[in-house]
């Protein structure tokens, strides 16, 4: 039983040894390119719901790419921010147009009444 286990460490520490040292020129596992958000959000247009969900951000060793989320964050940011100003611009424009003439502003005749007959 011995043999067998001193056998069996001198194999796994000639395995282990192989792969540190990686037997040559050759690397053991190749450097890989680090993933690219290539366009995240489209820029010619306002970004919608669909590009929202579609949005896949890469993956890296501890967690997601900063600069990307921020970019991505910053955009819709931005988007929203600009939506929110012509929300509240067509709804002044809104409330200036009415000019007084609210619900609440007085009584209204319907077509079928008259005066007061």
């Amino acid at each position: 039983m011995f043999w067998f286990l001193l056998i069996a460490m001198v194999v796994v520490v000639a395995a282990v040894t192989l792969a540190v040292v990686g037997g040559g020129d050759s690397e053991v596992l190749p450097e890989v390119a680090p993933e690219q958000l290539v366009d995240p959000l489209p820029a010619a247009r306002p970004v919608d719901r669909d590009d929202v969900e579609a949005l896949r951000l890469p993956v890296t060793v501890r967690g997601y790419r900063m600069a990307d989320v921020d970019d991505a964050l910053g955009r819709l940011g931005a988007e929203i921010a600009e939506r929110d100003a012509r929300i509240a611009e067509l709804e002044a424009a809104l409330a200036g147009g009415r000019g007084g003439q609210g619900p609440s502003s007085g009584p209204s005749l319907r077509k079928d009444e008259g005066p007061g007959l």
